[in-house]
C-alpha cells in the first residue's frame, strides 16, 4: 500500500494534479484528484499503475485492471459527500473501527494536518503555504471546502 502512495505522489508532482483525498484498499483505490497540468488524467493513472505493477510482478504480468472508473465532481458539496465516502471506506469494510486508523488514506491530513507520502490539498495544506508566503504549485479552478 505504501507502493501505491509513492507512485501517486510521483505522478502528482510529475503530471501537475492535486490530491484533495485517497484511501487504499487491499483490492481497490479511491482517488479525489484534479485535472492534471500536464499531460492527461489517463496518462497520469497510467503512470501510477505502472510503476505499482513493475515493482510488484515485473513487465509482462497483468495486476491492475484495464480501465478505471472516474466521475466529474463539480460542487462543493459533491466533494465533502465524495470524501466522506472514501474516508470512511475501511470503517464500512470492517478494516478498522474508525477512519484515522486507516493507515494508507488522506484522513488523517483532514482531521490533524498529518502530513503523509502524498501531498494532500487540504486547509491544513493552504494554512502552511500561506504561513511560508508560497502558491499552490498547481491551478486550482474552483476553491476547496474541506468536510466538516
Amino acid at each position: 500500500m505504501h507502493l501505491f502512495e509513492t507512485a501517486l505522489e510521483r505522478s502528482r508532482v510529475r503530471y501537475g494534479f492535486y490530491v484533495a483525498g485517497y484511501v487504499v484498499m487491499p483490492e481497490h483505490v479511491h482517488l479525489l484528484i484534479s485535472e492534471p497540468e500536464r499531460g492527461t488524467l489517463a496518462s497520469a493513472v497510467q503512470a501510477i499503475k505502472q510503476s505499482v505493477a513493475r515493482k510488484l510482478i515485473g513487465d509482462n504480468e497483468h495486476f491492475w485492471q484495464a480501465r478505471y472508473y472516474d466521475f466529474n465532481v463539480w460542487t462543493a458539496r459533491k466533494r465533502i459527500e465524495k470524501l466522506r465516502y472514501i474516508h470512511r471506506n475501511p470503517v464500512k469494510r470492517g478494516l478498522v473501527e474508525k477512519p484515522e486508523e486507516w493507515l494508507w488514506s488522506s484522513f488523517r491530513n483532514y482531521a490533524t494536518g498529518e502530513e503523509g507520502v502524498v501531498e494532500v490539498e487540504s486547509p491544513w495544506t493552504g494554512r502552511k503555504r500561506e504561513r511560508m508566503g508560497t502558491v499552490p504549485r498547481v491551478r486550482i479552478t474552483k476553491p476547496f471546502t474541506a468536510p466538516p
